[in-house]
C-alpha cells in the first residue's frame, strides 16, 4: 500500500489541493494527516472538511497544537501572530468542524507505524524534534519501527541503529529511500501548508508499506493566491510573505 503523509496543512487551500492531486498521481491509496489543519492560512473550513471526508473513508488523522488551540484556547507560549489566527479561525468554523478537531486523537498506531504531530515522548506538550537528542527520545518512547510526525516544518529523516547510534539527513525530493529493517526510523515530511526551509513548494511524502520505501516530494503551488487571501482576511501580513519565500 502506498501511504501519503501530509502534515501542517495550516488552512492553505492552494497548497493542500496541489499536494492531494500530486499524491493521487503518485498512486497514493491512503492518507495519514499528521495535524495542524488550521492556523496561519485563510481557508480553515475547507481544509478541515477535506481531512474529515478522508477520515470517513479510512484515512488517519491526529491532533496538532493549532487544532488544539482552536478548540481549547492557545497556550501562553504561542506567538502573538498564531494567537490572532486561532481566534479568527474559531469564529469561522461551524460546530461540526470544531467537534471534529476536538475528537482527534493525540496519536494513532497502525501495524508497526506510529503517527503523531509533535513527538512520541510527550505528544501533548508539543515539544519539537529539532535534532538528534529529541529524535532519540521520541524513538525510545515507542516500540514502533516507523514514527511519522509533523510540527517541524522542514523535511528531515532520523534513524536509530540497534546499538543506539542516531543519524539524520535532509532528504532530496523525488529520491526513493529504502528504510533498512536493522534500524528504526523517525520521518518528518515537512509542511504542506507553510514550508520554512527557504523553498516555498509544499512538502509531503509517500511510504510504500510493502517495500518500506519512503519518498519525499516538493509540489509548487499558487503562493500568490494563498497570500492574497491572507491579506484580504486581515490576518498578519507576514504570514502571506512567509508563503511566498518559504520561511
Amino acid at each position: 500500500m502506498r501511504l501519503a503523509l501530509v502534515t501542517d496543512l495550516h488552512a492553505n487551500r492552494e497548497s493542500v489541493e496541489a499536494v492531494m492531486a500530486h499524491a493521487k498521481e503518485q498512486g497514493a491509496e491512503r492518507f495519514a494527516f499528521l495535524g495542524d489543519f488550521v492556523g496561519y492560512g485563510a481557508d480553515p473550513g475547507f481544509v478541515v472538511d477535506l481531512v474529515r471526508e478522508h477520515v470517513a473513508r479510512g484515512a488517519i488523522a491526529v491532533m496538532g497544537n493549532h487544532d488544539a488551540a482552536v478548540v481549547q484556547g492557545p497556550l501562553p507560549t504561542m506567538i502573538p501572530e498564531a494567537r490572532q489566527v486561532v481566534a479568527w479561525t474559531r469564529e469561522r468554523l461551524d460546530p461540526e468542524q470544531l467537534a471534529f478537531l476536538a475528537t482527534l486523537p493525540m496519536s494513532a498506531s497502525d501495524a508497526d507505524r506510529l503517527y503523531v504531530h509533535a513527538n512520541a515522548f510527550a505528544p501533548a506538550e508539543w515539544c519539537y524534534v529539532l535534532g538528534r537528542m529529541e529524535a532519540v527520545r521520541s524513538l525510545q518512547a515507542t516500540s514502533a519501527r516507523f514514527t511519522f510526525c509533523g510540527h517541524v516544518h522542514d523535511p528531515k529523516l532520523f534513524h536509530l541503529t540497534g546499538t543506539g547510534k542516531i543519524g539524520d539527513f535532509v532528504p532530496s525530493a523525488g529520491m526513493p529511500i529504502p528504510l533498512s529493517e536493522q534500524r528504526r526510523w523517525l520521518i518528518i515530511p515537512g509542511s504542506a501548508g507553510q514550508p520554512r526551509d527557504g523553498n516555498p513548494a509544499a512538502c509531503y511524502a509517500t511510504f510504500d508499506t510493502s517495500s518500506s520505501t519512503l519518498t519525499y516530494f516538493r509540489v509548487p503551488y499558487d503562493t500568490e493566491s494563498a497570500g492574497a487571501k491572507i491579506r484580504a482576511a486581515g490576518l498578519p501580513q507576514r504570514l502571506a510573505s512567509r508563503l511566498e519565500h518559504g520561511e
